[in-house]
């Protein structure tokens, strides 16, 4: 039987849809209803993982100010990027659309033209719409951007030395007068200079004893049985090329890079504490609603990985936490429904009431928000280009609630599968389990069929068919 593309997003989204569109959020004024379009402020932070932050149980990190976001709200512990890079995750959370459809699969390309972002929907539905810090998406479109002169001797590759700078561009934004609801995106870099510190700039942080540095993961060891894609992709002496910086690091090193990364996290914490004090200095925040999530992830020493650009959980999960003072209920960790970046521009659509652009992937996230037993999404689907010289070199990442799926569209051993219950480590590939079999084709199935709906150019690998290699 034929699906159609309308049938199966509902059937993905199984139930999450956007509530019945209104002309706004209503509240009491003097005694009478007004309409009042509410205030956004977006803050993404650039390469932090969804553990990365105080809230979600890190004891060694202190994040106090995103961890007041997220007891002023709902915090999503299941929230995957739909691409572990840069340009690509960010095409998705502007745009609500994934990385092959916007034209936006490695870093350096713009979002096919055509395609309205988040702001321009925004401010043809009478928002002002202002944009500070890292765009990082070619041709800029959509928002103010809010600039002045750098100081004298920024780098403006680090982002210890530009999120003070736009921090402070945000603060000036909310100090002003607002004679219409606004859109403020606050787009900061730390902890990416992550990516720095690995490749020698080690004076960013200040060094630790090891035995003050965060203990090696417990999935830290390589997987024998690792794809051949995932080899080719360490080996790799150019974009992305931080793994090739780790090859004689030992464990004091490797805990070293985790104390380091978890420092330039706290350092933009205070940054976004910053632009949050602002606005509630400014009376704003009961009419604001408040975004806090990342572009993607970082390796964090799991499978000995750094930074980005592969399909494991810490690099595709990022923190995202959504708040509306007296609306959205506070202090709640959904731990239950599975979202995607994809979904924050609908959501957002959803609460200020405009209607959210044609052919969108994501859904609003309202409904599991309002109605937390509902069921919610079945599937995430996350993408990965690795390689800018070779274009047909990709990954596919599926998760299901229990399940994730990974497979690669080359090298032996291209399938990965993964019981998140039991091993959210992901350390057992039972991908080469032949007692898998009927799971594996279930996730090949959902995969196959959302490559369909969505336009991807993607192949499954044929003939589908388990490997058997000993030691699995």
């Amino acid at each position: 039987m034929r699906v159609s593309r309308r049938d199966f997003m509902r059937a993905a989204a199984c139930g999450i849809g956007s509530l019945a569109l209104g002309k706004g959020l209503e509240r009491a004024k003097g005694g009478e209803r007004v309409l009042r379009r509410p205030n956004v402020l977006f803050i993404m932070t650039d390469q932090q993982t969804l553990s990365a932050i105080g809230a979600h149980g890190n004891r060694y990190l202190k994040t106090p100010h995103m961890d007041s976001l997220a007891e002023g709200g709902v915090r999503f512990e299941k929230s995957y990027c739909t691409s572990p890079v840069c340009s690509p995750a960010r095409s998705s959370i502007l745009t609500g659309r994934m990385p092959h459809v916007t034209g936006v699969e490695i870093n350096g390309r713009t979002v096919k033209q055509g395609i309205a972002n988040m702001g321009d929907v925004f401010r043809g539905a009478g928002y002002e719409t202002a944009y500070t810090g890292k765009w990082h998406l070619g041709k800029e479109s959509g928002f103010d951007f809010l600039r002045s002169e750098y100081p004298d001797g920024t780098n403006r590759d680090l982002g210890s030395h530009t999120d003070g700078f736009w921090a402070g561009r945000a603060v000036e934004f909310l100090r002003k007068k607002h004679r219409k609801p606004f859109l403020l995106f606050v787009s900061l870099q730390n902890p990416h200079d992550i990516c720095h510190w690995i490749m020698g700039k080690k004076w960013l942080v200040e060094q630790a004893e090891p035995a003050k540095c965060p203990p090696l993961p417990t999935n830290f060891a390589v997987d024998p049985n690792e794809p051949e894609f995932v080899t080719s992709c360490r080996r790799r002496t150019y974009y992305g090329n931080e793994a090739n910086w780790t090859t004689e690091w030992d464990e004091n090193d490797w805990r070293q890079y985790l104390n380091a990364y978890y420092r330039l996290t706290e350092r933009v914490d205070k940054e976004v504490g910053r632009v949050l004090d602002a606005l509630r200095r400014g009376g704003l925040e009961k009419d604001t609603i408040i975004v806090f999530t990342s572009d993607h992830g970082e390796g964090c020493a799991a499978h000995k990985w750094v930074v980005k650009l592969m399909l494991y959980e810490e690099p595709v999960t990022v923190p995202l936490v959504i708040g509306y003072k007296g609306v959205i209920p506070a202090r709640v960790a959904d731990s239950r429904h599975l979202v995607s970046a994809i979904d924050i521009v609908p959501t957002l659509c959803d609460y200020a009431g405009i209607k959210p652009p044609e052919g969108l992937a994501g859904v609003s996230l309202r409904t599991v928000i309002e109605k937390p037993e509902s069921p919610g999404r079945e599937f995430v689907v996350a993408e990965l280009m690795p390689e800018p010289k070779n274009t047909k070199m990709k990954g596919r990442m599926l998760r299901t609630r229990r399940y994730k799926y990974i497979v690669f569209s080359e090298g032996r051993k291209r399938e990965m599968l993964f019981d998140l219950v039991s091993d959210p480590g992901e350390t057992r590939n039972l991908a080469l389990n032949p007692a898998m079999q009927k799971e594996l084709n279930r996730h090949r199935m959902l995969l196959g069929r959302w490559i369909a709906v969505t336009g991807d150019d993607f192949i499954i690998p044929t003939p589908v068919r388990l490997e058997t290699e000993t030691g699995t």
